[in-house]
């Protein structure tokens, strides 16, 4: 399905498109090659239902209608059933698009008081009608799938924009190596410039693929940052681990060296990205908020926190509930002020402290449906939950940041909970592989759940 060039095939296909593959992309249907896409009716009724309203899936209904709409243009009735040519700039039509209308009762068919079942059973008669005719649904929804191949319909997941088949192949952000990391090393040239030390050191043994701004971690205790990578050279900044193991944040210390990685590159001024995975209780949200406070507070930095989070349910009710914004966004970002006790576990009056620091800290509690729209100029922008969000919802918000910005990104792959969404095809994967190589982002993944023995057994064996 990768958008690949106009090349003609050579048996013709029909691609329907299910509403959850619009919401996930709206741009979904420009990514079929040379082939037929189809819209059917159902879908364009639900996407109808979906467009209005504050939850972020609204805006995404809205730019898919939008574009069927310019790709349809000024096309007779006849020719949005037959199919209108997908413009595709110079290179000319590519493929076509069609609305697929009902108007053929399948005998033994699905019953439709579903509109899963009316699109199925549109596309069985569709497959009847026109055995010539490939017919595909595309869908997110494993179920329906399930459904139209037991009726004869071959179904496909949409994975136009997913980067990776496995998880675990995805970098960690930093490469754990037995031994020594010089032994692997044939030649070095050292030189210290501003009380830093840098290493250029050309290898001699297997290392795995590297990307800019990974860390190489030894048994020996070296911590290198690479920041330059030249076929078999590296150009490594020497970090130290004593160092990095007795940062400060807003009175946090990392617990660890993961910790101390996240922390070192939460506060780098020249990281504009930062991405931390890791189970939960790994420390992701106290950290990301403990050198955001630093940043605004001590080193005025940046003028203001943005916090918001990606939680199923969130963004269909918050519109109904009542009261401010702020006041609807309390109950769901309680993990922000949970951390913000526990960073102040110390004070003779913690609740105190946290108040404190809330009317004190220019810190906003917004919606995502705030943040889409909005340009942010010397702001930390602080997303949990990323595992929540699709890769368009995640390109979204990242294209919000302006001048001075620095965007922090937190997630678990292994606690989703949108429908329709994997760990493969969610928008913290697709962000973690698409950064892979951006030389203002760092991504960690944070290990161990320092929370507490309880929690720890209980990622590990439940």
């Amino acid at each position: 399905m990768d958008d690949q060039g106009c090349a003609r095939s050579t048996q013709p296909i029909l691609y329907a498109l299910d509403t959850n593959v619009l919401i996930h992309d709206p741009n979904a249907l420009l990514n079929f090659q040379e082939h037929q896409v189809a819209i059917p009716m159902t879908v364009l009724e639900e996407l109808d239902k979906l467009k209005t309203g504050k939850h972020t899936v609204a805006a995404e209904c809205r730019q898919a209608i939008r574009l069927i709409d310019k790709v349809l243009g000024e096309a007779t009735p006849q020719e949005v059933e037959q199919g209108v040519p997908i413009q595709r700039g110079k290179s000319g039509p590519c493929g076509s698009l069609s609305i697929l209308m009902s108007k053929h009762e399948v005998p033994s068919g699905l019953p439709e008081h579903l509109n899963d079942n009316r699109i199925i059973n549109q596309l069985v008669d569709i497959g009847s009608r026109r055995p010539e005719l490939s017919v595909v649904l595309v869908s997110k929804d494993i179920n329906m799938r399930l459904k139209a191949r037991a009726c004869g319909i071959a179904a496909e997941d949409y994975q136009t924009d997913q980067l990776v088949d496995d998880v675990s192949m995805l970098s960690r952000g930093y490469h754990s190596m037995p031994g020594s990391f010089w032994e692997l090393v044939s030649k070095v040239e050292t030189r210290q410039e501003r009380g830093r030390t840098w290493h250029r050191v050309q290898l001699t043994g297997n290392l795995p693929p590297v990307h800019i701004n990974e860390f190489i971690l030894d048994e020996q205790g070296f911590v290198g940052w690479i920041k330059g990578i030249r076929a078999d050279e590296l150009l490594i900044l020497d970090l130290h681990q004593e160092p990095l193991l007795h940062q400060e944040a807003w009175g946090l210390k990392p617990r660890d060296i993961y910790q101390a990685l996240a922390l070192f590159a939460l506060l780098d001024p020249d990281i504009h990205l930062v991405n931390l995975s890791g189970a939960a209780g790994s420390g992701k949200t106290i950290l990301a908020l403990a050198t955001a406070i630093e940043q605004t507070m001590v080193s005025k930095r940046y003028r203001r926190i943005i916090a918001t989070r990606s939680v199923q349910g969130l963004d269909e009710d918050i519109g109904f509930l009542p009261g401010t914004e702020a006041e609807k966004m309390e109950p769901w970002l309680g993990a922000i002020t949970d951390n913000l006790e526990a960073l102040h576990s110390d004070d003779e009056n913690t609740h105190g402290s946290v108040d404190y620091i809330l009317q004190k800290v220019p810190l906003q509690f917004k919606s995502l449906n705030y943040i889409r729209g909005r340009s942010f100029q010397q702001s930390l922008l602080l997303i949990d939950e990323c595992q929540n969000l699709t890769p368009h919802q995640m390109k979204t918000i990242i294209t919000r940041a302006g001048s001075g910005t620095k965007v922090i990104c937190l997630g678990n792959l292994a606690q989703i909970d949108t429908p329709y969404l994997s760990a493969t095809s969610s928008g913290l994967t697709y962000l973690t592989e698409r950064f892979k190589d951006f030389s203002h982002g760092v991504h960690i993944t944070l290990q161990g759940v320092p929370r507490s023995v309880l929690a720890e057994y209980a990622e590990t064996h439940m």
